[in-house]
């Protein structure tokens, strides 16, 4: 009977460890030409893909990688406005709805852009921008 020796059968041993990478979770262009890619060398040489259906798998990767533009420069573009429309309210006198659910009302004195939604600072409050429920010119 052989026997086999463990730490031969798998292979050599390391302290360190790898993480495996990490998953994709969206389907960008470089799952997509993966796929392609993929597709194009385990098809069958006798039939090869139809070139009309090449052209039509190559125009929906480069529509998908206009829209993903898109959606980051309307995303980006929203957020410079709202960026823009805080700084706004400098010195204005601004309301808004307190978690208690009273009315508050004050004067504008600070700007934060820290997080997603820029915060405005009233009564020594800090309040997100898109909670704000009205304004008006301070005297």
């Amino acid at each position: 009977m052989t026997s086999v020796d463990p730490i031969a059968a798998t292979g050599p041993q390391s302290d360190s460890t790898v993480a495996p990478p990490a998953q994709k979770k969206t389907l960008d262009s470089e799952v997509f030409l993966k796929l392609l890619v993929t597709q194009l060398s385990n098809q069958d040489p006798s039939s090869p893909m139809n070139t009309n259906e090449m052209i039509a798998q190559t125009t929906q990767l480069a529509s998908m990688e206009q829209l993903t533009q898109l959606t980051t420069m309307t995303s980006e573009s929203f957020a410079l406005s709202m960026r823009h429309t805080a700084a706004a309210l400098m010195g204005r006198d601004a309301q808004y709805i307190d978690a208690d659910g009273l009315s508050q009302s004050g004067t504008v004195t600070a700007v934060s852009f820290a997080g997603p939604v820029p915060l405005v600072t009233i009564g020594g409050q800090s309040v997100p921008l898109d909670s704000l429920s009205g304004l008006t010119l301070s005297s």
